[in-house]
């Protein structure tokens, strides 16, 4: 893992988004599975669909990153593509009875930010040698 840095991030991405999605169940009780208004944890807005979504992607960064380069760079960059996703569509959901994951603009924040980094990782580090052409 130490010479790889989609190991890396992707392990250490999991671990925090897992210990997020269950710091995040903490503070729902009460609040509605995809309810448009979550509850507060520090500064993002979460209900329990996005804790479970947070638990998810943590367990498969998680598990890539100690799976092996390869795979911790796919999930990376796919990871990183639906967070892509998430926040540019979380830019026109606000306010809105589409927003099912309680999202706030602290989370598009986070979620753009995540997406450019684990796809600058994902795409462009631990590449395999091009082979030579005959």
């Amino acid at each position: 893992m130490r010479t790889s840095p989609n190991r890396l991030v992707a392990t250490v991405f999991g671990a925090v988004y897992l210990l997020v999605g269950l710091l995040g169940f903490a503070v729902t009780s009460g609040v509605g599975f995809a309810a448009t208004e979550g509850a507060n944890l520090i500064i993002f807005e979460v209900n329990p669909l996005h804790n479970v979504i947070h638990l998810a992607i943590g367990a498969a960064l998680l598990f890539a990153g100690l799976r092996g380069t390869a795979i911790a760079r796919s999930v990376n960059a796919t990871v990183g593509a639906v967070y892509l996703l998430v926040g540019v569509l979380g830019l026109f959901l606000l306010n809105s009875p589409l927003n099912i994951i309680a999202l706030n603009g602290a989370d598009n924040v986070l979620h753009l930010a995540s997406a450019v980094l684990l796809l600058g990782v994902g795409l462009s580090l631990d590449k395999s040698p091009a082979t030579a052409r005959a």
